[in-house]
This record gives structure tokens, C-alpha cells and sequence, in this order.
């Protein structure tokens, strides 16, 4: 154990206010808070400061201008640019001049609708400026799903580009923007539209924009000073998928947002000021906003921004290429692209050839990383890869190796050990703690750590909810153990539990045995309703070049699952498939493939990545 991560914890549960008062020291305040925590105001209570400044004024004032702050780097474009901290300052300046002029203030709401290029990050960053409210969507999102963000956040002005690109594909968003417009019932007045070469969009009304005309004129105006904001006050709203279909705001503060993203760069990923940070993910999820716009800022390191995909832009050497490219120190992505990478170069060739340059460790995070997929990954690359947990709820991660603390602990399977702040509990249906090694729900003992949402956007109730199965704890939604050694196992969504004759069965745990199978580049494991066992385990299986016929890979899998479960685990199905429906950030859609299995009328959600994929799995299990 490190002594260095055990002491961190400890302090941490025995006195919050102490080892979170002392965190705040990392951050800027314009009024240094009355107190670390309060019941009704929540982390640093009284205070004021402006995150814009925490991550890029402050650093231009200590004499870091010409350090570097955000690379980004197009395979799909063939474009790289760099902007130090200076640059990237004054662009921010620019953009809040821009929304300045269209009216937009302390508590306004901005939607961005955009790529994954360099401007997306100036909006985000202006509107922290001016104390306004940003909800970034995913460009390319439905209209249906854009116009219900719309009327749930009612924003003054949304921000978006032409085009966006992923891989091969060029995606208009202008028309979307449009018709989501036509939706929504709240109007927004003014659309500002950033013309890319690829495709530009047709503008309109004098409700649309020109993005680079709108700058020019407001070129003379002078740079909005940093507004001082409540630590309370929200930074930004995202929108997670909510039960019901409507989604759910997730609203995060601009106090304690700061203060858990700088600790963590220093104590997770041992990242600090000039230090290159690269997190393969969008800016359209948590990841994204945490970790490749705000967090890498505020600590004065250089964070990488990466419009392209794992392969096919333009092949599976992509992440070694731009990793050595731009000498980062810590990598962050996804388990689906590195089993993606590994399907198209299973001996690692590229690898090979490239190497990993200055990278000192890799962490995977937003779904389960499966053991044989970590191992393949460690005995290719010679760093150590990190599976770590956490939610967009909660901000930042929850369950990890603090690498920087020393911890390097790591059990395939397992994403680590709790986070310093973060208390967790295993329970039963009865509320009560289960034995060790036993599976339950995963839960966090409240208040939750500073960074964690503690509200979502006009939405108290659904808020609450979060709390009420398990009275003092926050319900994850996940189900897990705690091993004999301490690692905590996250074995997937509580619904993935499944019980089979009477037996509760977890379908991570299949997964894992799945995926350990040679031929088996990735797999998802389902409850099937069944009438005579209430529910069967389904395996979808994404088979590896080379891997031998559809036929004797399901059979593989099949009598893998029976050997090391027996007969009680009842696999008795695996579909060959030629792709996982996934979401964006590589999250695999298990509802979607659950409700193909039982024969169940389904709408194409927004969140996937390729709404072809749906088809193809109905044709594997109807063929």
C-alpha cells in the first residue's frame, strides 16, 4: 500500500473540511471562502472566483505566456496548431467580446453545438468568463435531442460550426441546428455559426451569425474583465440520458469544480504546469469537459485536442502517432478504442514502430475495462494502464491507482481503490453492508466531494431520488464488490445483474471471460427475458481478424462461460456480430441490445456513434 495515498484518504474521510480547505489553495479566489463546507451552500461557501482566469489569466499573469496550452491535432483535416497560454487568452477574449456584443451575461445560458476543434474550447472558456452558463451537445446530435436541451436550458445564444467530421463522414449541422430550432418551444435569438472549409453552411435570417464577421466587428471592443461568480454558482450544464427520455442537466459549480480537477491532475495523473496531457475523449461528455478543457488548464499544463478516431484516420498507429507527437507525459481514452486499435493491429505493429515516446502511464476510463483488453495493452506499450471509475455526476474520477500518490496497485478487473473524498459502501436490498467479495449496490456515503453535482438543472426532484433508496448515500447505479485486498470491482449497471433461475448473475463478470477468449476483439453480455428461467444470459461477440469461422468462435465462448460459471450461468446463445452499437464515448448501448434480443419495438438512440449498427444486429439475431 502507499503511504502516501492511505494518509491522503484517511484525511480526507476523518476531516474534509481540513483536507478540502487545503486544496483550495491551488485556486485563485477574488473572496476567499468563509467555510470549506456548508449544509445549505454546499463547498466553499462565501466564496467567489471566475474559472476562466483560474485557467488562463492567472498563468499569463505569472509571466507563463509562452507556454504551451493547447495543441490540436486533426488527422481528419490534416491540420496541427498550437496556442500558448497567451494565444489561447486572447481567442477566449475574442469569442466573450463576441457574446458580450449579442447580449449575453452573469447567468446566461450558451449552448454549444460544435466539433472537436479549437474554437469549441474558446467558447467554453469565454463563457466561464462571463460568468454565463455553458451546455455543450454533441455536434451532430439529433434535432429532437438538441431542441430538448434547448427548452430545458433556454439559452440566449447557441454556438455552432458547419460541419462536423468523423472519420469518412462529413456532417452538416447548420440544417440540424434548424430543425431543432423549429422544435423547440424556447427561441433563441441569435445563432453564431463557424464556417469550415469542408462545408459551409447557408446562413439566414438576421438571427444567424457568421462566426469570423462577428469577430471582426467586434475586434475594437475591449476583453470582457473575468466576473466574479459564486463558488456555488454553475459553470456549465450536461445533459446525461435520463430514464424517462427527457435528459437530465447535470449542473456543475464553478468552486469546487476547480478545486477537485486541480487536485486531481496532481495526485491521480501527476500532471502539472508545462506537463503535455492527453485525453482521447469529446468534449461533449464529462471527460472532455474535464479533462482536455478544464482540468490540463488549470494546472498550467498542455492539453491535447484530437478530432479524429482510434482507426481509420488514417490507421491504427493514430494515438502512438499523436501521442509521440506532442511528447505527452499522461494518455487518457477508452477501453472500446484500444480493443478498436487492437481488432486492426492485433500484433501491435504500429506500435512497434511509433512507440509511446514520453508517456509514463495510461488510464482507461468510461465503461468497463475488460482484463485480457489491459493485459494486451501493458505487455504492448510497457506502461502501466490504469482502469479507473467514475460518472458524470460526480465530475472527477472516484475509483482509481492514484498514480502520482505512489499507489500502483492494480488487479485486472478492478479500477482500484476509492479516490481520496470519496467513501464507498457495498449494500444489500436491505441497506446494510454485504461480506466482503459479495456483489451489491455501489454507493457513496454523502456529502459527496467537492466537483460532484449537487443539483440537476430545474430538476431538484429527480435530483433527490439519487438518495432515497439508500438514505445518507449516493446510488451509483452500479452493482460491485470489494475483493479480500481492498480493490473495489465495478461489474456494470445494477440492471445488468441478472437472475437466472433464481441465481443472481453478473453479466460483467461473463464479459470477462468472454473477452479473455482468442478471436474475441470486444463483447457485450445481456439478460435475455426468458419464460421458464425469467431471464438467460446473450452474448454479442465482435470477432478479431484471423479468428476462425462465426460458428466455432460462438461455440468457443459458450463453453468458455459454462466452464468457468457451470451450467447454472446458461449461456447457451452468442451472436457473431460486426460491430457493438455504441455511444460516442465507446459506451455500449446494452439497453438497446436487450430490447433487439426480446423482440421489443426500439427507436435509434442519439447518443450512437453509427445508426447503421442497430440493423446489423437485428439481422445476426432475426437473420
Amino acid at each position: 500500500m502507499s503511504e502516501a495515498y492511505d494518509s491522503a484518504w484517511r484525511a480526507s474521510i476523518d476531516n474534509p473540511a481540513a483536507f478540502w480547505g487545503e486544496a483550495a489553495q491551488a485556486i485563485d479566489w477574488f473572496t476567499p471562502p468563509a467555510a470549506t463546507w456548508d449544509d445549505a451552500e454546499g463547498w466553499y461557501a462565501g466564496g467567489t472566483l471566475n474559472t476562466a482566469w483560474n485557467c488562463l489569466d492567472r498563468h499569463v499573469a505569472a509571466g507563463r505566456g509562452d507556454a504551451l496550452a493547447l495543441c490540436y491535432d486533426s488527422p481528419v483535416t490534416d491540420v496541427v496548431q498550437q496556442f500558448t497560454y497567451a494565444q489561447l487568452l486572447e481567442e477566449t477574449g475574442r469569442v466573450a467580446a463576441m457574446l458580450t456584443r449579442l447580449g449575453v451575461g452573469k447567468g446566461d445560458r450558451v449552448i454549444i453545438y460544435m466539433p472537436m476543434i479549437p474554437q469549441t474550447v474558446f467558447a467554453m472558456l469565454a463563457c466561464a468568463r462571463l460568468g454565463a452558463v455553458h451546455s455543450v451537445v454533441f455536434g451532430g446530435f439529433a434535432p429532437l435531442e438538441l431542441a430538448k436541451r434547448i427548452d430545458d436550458a433556454q439559452p440566449k445564444v447557441l454556438l455552432t460550426a458547419s460541419c462536423g467530421i468523423e472519420g469518412a463522414r462529413t456532417i452538416a449541422y447548420k440544417p440540424m441546428v434548424d430543425e431543432a430550432l423549429e422544435l423547440a418551444r424556447h427561441a433563441v435569438h441569435d445563432i453564431v455559426v463557424f464556417q469550415r472549409d469542408r462545408l459551409p453552411a447557408d446562413l439566414g435570417d438576421t438571427r444567424d451569425h457568421d462566426w469570423e464577421m462577428l469577430r471582426a466587428a467586434t475586434a475594437a471592443d475591449p476583453v470582457p474583465e473575468c466576473v466574479p461568480v459564486a463558488a456555488a454558482d454553475p459553470l456549465y450544464i450536461l445533459y446525461t440520458s435520463g430514464t424517462t427520455g427527457t435528459p437530465k442537466g447535470v449542473v456543475r459549480e464553478n468552486g469546487g469544480h476547480a478545486v477537485a480537477l486541480a487536485w486531481s491532475m496532481a495526485n491521480i495523473y501527476g500532471i502539472g504546469a508545462g506537463d503535455p496531457f492527453w485525453a482521447a475523449s469529446d468534449v461533449g461528455w464529462v471527460v472532455g469537459h474535464s479533462y482536455i478543457v478544464y482540468a490540463p488548464l488549470l494546472v498550467g499544463a498542455t492539453t491535447v485536442l484530437f478530432e479524429g478516431k482510434p482507426i481509420g484516420t488514417p490507421d491504427p498507429g493514430t494515438f502512438w502517432r499523436v501521442m509521440t507527437r506532442h511528447r505527452v507525459k499522461t494518455f487518457f481514452t477508452a477501453p472500446t478504442a484500444i480493443r478498436a486499435v487492437r481488432k486492426e493491429d492485433p500484433d501491435a505493429t504500429f506500435l512497434k514502430e511509433i512507440g509511446t515516446g514520453d508517456c509514463r502511464a495510461i488510464f482507461l476510463a468510461g465503461e468497463r475495462a475488460d482484463p485480457d483488453t489491459i493485459a494486451w495493452l501493458e505487455e504492448k506499450s510497457g506502461l502501466p494502464v490504469i482502469d479507473h471509475w467514475w460518472q458524470t455526476e460526480l465530475g472527477w474520477p472516484a475509483i482509481a491507482s492514484c498514480f502520482a500518490l505512489g499507489d500502483l496497485r492494480r488487479r485486472r478487473g478492478s479500477a482500484g481503490f476509492p479516490v481520496p473524498g470519496f467513501e464507498f459502501a457495498i449494500l444489500g436490498e436491505d441497506g446494510q453492508p454485504v461480506p466482503a467479495g459479495e456483489s451489491g449496490a455501489v454507493t457513496i456515503k454523502a456529502p459527496l466531494p467537492p466537483g460532484a453535482f449537487r443539483t440537476l438543472w430545474n430538476n431538484q426532484a429527480g435530483f433527490d431520488k439519487n438518495f432515497t433508496t439508500f438514505p445518507g448515500y449516493y446510488e451509483t447505479g452500479d452493482a460491485g464488490h470489494f475483493d479480500a485486498d481492498g480493490f473495489l470491482n465495478i461489474m456494470g449497471r445494477t440492471d445488468d445483474i441478472i437472475n437466472v433461475a433464481g441465481h443472481r448473475l453478473s453479466t460483467g463478470q461473463m464479459e470477462q471471460i468472454v473477452a479473455a477468449q482468442d478471436g474475441v476483439a470486444e463483447c457485450a453480455v445481456i439478460g435475455a427475458d426468458d419464460p421458464i428461467k425469467a431471464m438467460v444470459p446473450v452474448a454479442f461477440v465482435v470477432a478479431r481478424a484471423g479468428a476462425g469461422s462465426e460458428a466455432d468462435l460462438a461455440g468457443r465462448v459458450i463453453a468458455a462461460v459454462r466452464h468457468e460459471l457451470g451450467a447454472v450461468a446458461a449461456l447457451k446463445t452468442a451472436y457473431v456480430v460486426p460491430q457493438l452499437p455504441k455511444t460516442r464515448s465507446g459506451k455500449i448501448l446494452r439497453n438497446l441490445l436487450r430490447t433487439i434480443v426480446n423482440g421489443g419495438a426500439y427507436t435509434t438512440p442519439p447518443t450512437i456513434e453509427d445508426p447503421a449498427v442497430p440493423a446489423l444486429i437485428e439481422a445476426a439475431v432475426r437473420p
